[in-house]
């Protein structure tokens, strides 16, 4: 074991605890999850409550403004309202909520801010140049700064994981504090972009660099590097949360993002972060999924709870 110190401008220098991660272990705790299993009602809550935590994205090269548009309607009005109003007739039916954020390229905030003007939906924008990382941090600032203008009310922004695989914890870290700075009201979400990062020893490491810095959030992944968020990974990340809570009293949220398609994936997500950081946790203020396809089918189940029978994939939108 061997601490990592950084130093943060006005607080002198910061102890980062680093120390090996039982990899057997991690992978046995998380592959638990997988086998709890959830019936009838508390399922149906569960279903809901994903819904309510899924960070809507479109984060393609062939992102419109049309596209953005129509993702900003689902995530306003997830069902059509002509099968909303068939579905009012079971009892056991609850309104569809409504996502926690749309997240788009900086270039799209302003067709997001429009389409979601009064909804409380979040607008979250992927800055400093979204996935690699690769530019000076004045440009990095810059993209934050003008994404939040815009109306981001929250960034998600990489971390130098070339830096950080050099052991330049202090650029990584200094990096992030300027981001936050750049942030002003808007909350920040910092990717680990773990599928790099390859070992669950630089998986806490960075996690607690992050939270460190400022983070309000640490994130998984981009959803453009395989692997993307693992139940492994996300749990190192989730006990990372747990002992900085413990030791500061600060509450950070957690996102996996990338490879979490369908519900029975977002339920064991969900019973891993109650057993692991406790029922606070479930909420979109401390718990987010990076994930579009998976809304179809937290609907789908849904509505397969309600009426017994499962819906055909193309009454929703196809993303």
């Amino acid at each position: 074991m061997f601490d990592v110190s950084v130093r943060k401008p006005g607080e002198g220098k910061i102890i980062i605890p680093n120390f090996p991660i039982d990899m057997i272990a991690a992978d046995e705790r998380a592959g638990s999850f997988t086998k709890r299993s959830i019936k009838k009602e508390s399922k149906l809550d569960a279903l809901y409550a994903a819904i309510e935590m899924v960070d809507l994205t479109t984060l393609e090269g062939m992102d419109t403004p049309g596209k953005v548009k129509q993702l900003c309607g689902k995530a306003r009005q997830a069902v059509p309202f002509g099968i909303q109003k068939e579905m009012e007739k079971f009892s056991n039916f609850r309104p569809i909520p409504k996502v926690a954020a749309v997240c788009v390229y900086p270039n799209m905030v302003p067709y997001a801010a429009e389409a979601l003007e009064g909804s409380g939906i979040q607008i979250a924008s992927v800055a400093t140049a979204f996935p690699a990382g690769q530019l000076p941090i004045d440009i990095k600032v810059s993209d934050v700064k003008r994404a939040v203008k815009f109306g981001a009310t929250e960034i998600d922004m990489v971390i130098d994981r070339g830096a950080f695989h050099q052991g330049h914890y202090q650029k990584v870290f200094d990096e992030i504090v300027k981001v936050k700075e750049a942030c002003g009201k808007a909350h920040l979400k910092v990717i680990l972009e773990t599928g790099e990062l390859k070992t669950y020893d630089k998986v806490r490491l960075a996690s607690w660099l992050a939270m460190e810095a400022g983070a309000d959030f640490i994130k998984t992944s981009t959803g453009k590097v395989s692997p993307a968020a693992t139940m492994p990974v996300t749990l190192v990340m989730l006990q990372a949360i747990q002992d900085y809570y413990e030791m500061t009293g600060k509450k950070i949220g957690m996102k996996p993002a990338g490879g979490i398609k369908n519900s029975k994936q977002a339920i064991h997500y969900l019973c891993m972060v109650n057993e692991t950081l406790g029922e606070d946790w479930l909420t979109p203020d401390l718990f987010r999924f990076g994930a579009s396809s998976l809304l179809n089918d937290l609907l789908k189940q849904i509505f397969k709870q309600v009426t017994g029978r499962y819906y055909y994939d193309d009454i929703f939108s196809l993303d």
